[in-house]
């Protein structure tokens, strides 16, 4: 584990961040390092399956288990195919089942769907609106996990949880502001006159 240290350090990279009392702290350049690399990775993550859902590129979305792939086909979003109706219709289970059932496919989720996956996705690669993107993909994640309990693999953890806490942490820790324009973001006059868009 990486130690945190006073923002009186010399250090330039040293990303800093508030701790619970509200105090600066500055986190280790390996440690600002890492944190980057976890936000490119969910970030990239995001955008992958927004190009996907959107263009069935046959990965996950125009994938088919025993026939040809169907690479830009039906499947993709821009053709008219849904990117929450096999999810939501076919996997999911327990007491918000019929809840999900029922919004599989619609418009409506399938636009915020993308429009989620995009925003999320670009925001986080970027290193911007960090505290937004970071609490809509927990949100999102949070959704994605109560689509079908319980899990199953453990009786309430999996990687939707895990997923949904990183992105927070990410915020809380200004992961943007290593290898991406967090800190230019932060001094943009609509940032600094709503904090909450940092």
């Amino acid at each position: 584990m990486s130690t945190l240290h006073p923002t009186h350090r010399t250090d330039p990279s040293a990303l800093h961040a508030a701790d619970a009392s509200g105090v600066e702290v500055g986190l280790a350049p390996l440690t600002s390092r890492l944190l980057a690399a976890l936000r490119l990775g969910f970030g990239l993550t995001f955008l992958w399956a927004f190009l996907d859902k959107l263009l069935a590129l046959g990965f996950s979305t125009g994938a088919v288990p025993d026939g040809p792939t169907d690479r830009f086909g039906d499947a993709a979003y821009l053709n008219g195919g849904s990117p929450t109706e096999g999810f939501l219709a076919f996997g999911s289970k327990g007491p918000f089942a019929d809840l999900y059932q029922g919004i599989a496919g619609a418009a409506w989720a399938d636009a915020l769907f993308m429009l989620g996956l995009l925003g999320i996705g670009t925001a986080l690669t970027l290193g911007i609106g960090m505290r937004v993107a970071c609490g809509a993909g927990a949100l999102l994640y949070v959704l994605m996990w109560t689509v079908a309990l319980p899990p199953e693999n453990h009786p309430f953890l999996d990687e939707h949880l895990l997923g949904g806490l990183t992105l927070v942490v990410l915020a809380a820790l200004r992961a943007g502001d290593t290898w991406g324009v967090g800190r230019a973001w932060a001094r943009l006059p609509l940032v600094q006159r709503f904090p909450a868009l940092r």
